[in-house]
């Protein structure tokens, strides 16, 4: 059993993780978690704690809450009934939108990320006027720029042309398409997965996405929009 470590310390993610993850892949049934949910505790859910715990002195100070994600879907309203998430993920944020970091692990391996996941007509609305705007604008440019260069892949869901009201030859339309932007970086599966030096990278990697998640709280913030 891997579960002799010191459940308080960070001390990389379980052996049997992405075996795990790889299973749950193939056999996405109530069988198979309860059969596997020692391991599941043991290897991903208790070592995901630990390092959001050891990340949020540094993070989550005056910038939000740190949560780790339940693995059940909802599948309330998904043409894909599978029950459980085939990832455990974790995030520091004030609320949806205005800034996040987050880190998951999986079969394919480790994934951080930061930005603006998922926004709200308010904050959409925040967001554009903060793009249109040449200082804030042109500092988003800079900011992504940086990460495109450090290895990082923009991503979001984008317009299939520009907004209404915003003339077509703004020198940011791109940017202005976007219903939501964030970043991502991933590693395979490897040693460094299962060891405390997973907790640099980690660390290493949201500290460059910091920059990017002040200007999402500074711009967009979390949305005033009551919850559905």
């Amino acid at each position: 059993m891997s579960g002799h470590h010191d459940e308080r310390r960070f001390t990389g993610f379980g052996e049997h993780a992405v075996e795990f993850f790889d299973g749950l892949i193939a056999d996405n049934s109530k069988a198979y978690w309860q059969d596997n949910l020692e391991t599941y505790r043991a290897d991903v859910r208790a070592p995901m704690e630990a390092l959001l715990a050891e990340l949020e002195p540094e993070f989550a100070t005056g910038f939000g809450t740190g949560k780790v994600f339940r693995p059940h879907r909802d599948v309330r309203f998904a043409k894909d009934k599978s029950p459980y998430k085939t990832h455990c993920g974790a995030v520091i944020e004030r609320g949806r939108g205005g800034g996040a970091y987050y880190v998951q692990i999986s079969a394919d391996g480790l994934l951080v990320g930061g930005g603006c996941f998922r926004l709200a007509t308010d904050q959409l609305t925040r967001f554009r006027t903060a793009v249109a705007g040449e200082l804030a604008g042109t500092r988003l440019v800079r900011i992504l720029g940086t990460l495109r260069a450090k290895g990082w892949q923009v991503e979001g869901g984008k317009l299939a042309t520009r907004p209404r009201g915003y003339p077509a030859d703004h020198p940011r339309t791109e940017l202005l398409r976007h219903r939501n932007i964030y970043v991502t970086r991933r590693w395979q599966p490897d040693d460094t997965l299962h060891e405390p030096e997973c907790h640099g990278r980690v660390r290493e990697a949201w500290l460059a996405v910091r920059e990017f998640n002040e200007w999402a709280a500074d711009h967009v913030g979390p949305s005033e929009e009551p919850a559905r």
